[in-house]
């Protein structure tokens, strides 16, 4: 391996076990993983904060019907199921990826 390619973001991780970040591209217009993964989280958190004040709509007697609230409420329940879903998918990947062997 030449020296002066040391540090050179092109050079992938199996030419070069050295390095501690694999070489990964973005593709162009698009946000890596973790930036989705963010967004994700914080559309759930609205859609819970939404449905927190639906039911407190509803409550108080704003003018929410019970039929809005429990639309919001579900929508807000099902965001986070598939939320956990993703997770235990991620863990799960992350497990396997532990268990192998280089």
């Amino acid at each position: 391996m030449n020296i002066s390619r040391i540090g050179d973001p092109s050079i992938n991780m199996l030419e070069n076990p050295g390095t501690t970040k694999p070489d990964v591209k973005v593709p162009a217009g698009g946000k890596d993983f973790t930036a989705t993964l963010k967004d994700s989280i914080a559309k759930v958190e609205d859609l819970q904060q939404a449905a927190d004040q639906s039911v407190n709509d509803l409550a108080v007697g704003r003018t929410k019907t019970l039929h809005e609230t429990m639309i919001s409420v579900e929508q807000a329940e099902l965001s986070f199921r598939m939320l956990m879903a993703v997770r235990g998918k991620v863990i799960s990947a992350y497990h396997e990826i532990m268990r192998m062997q280089f």
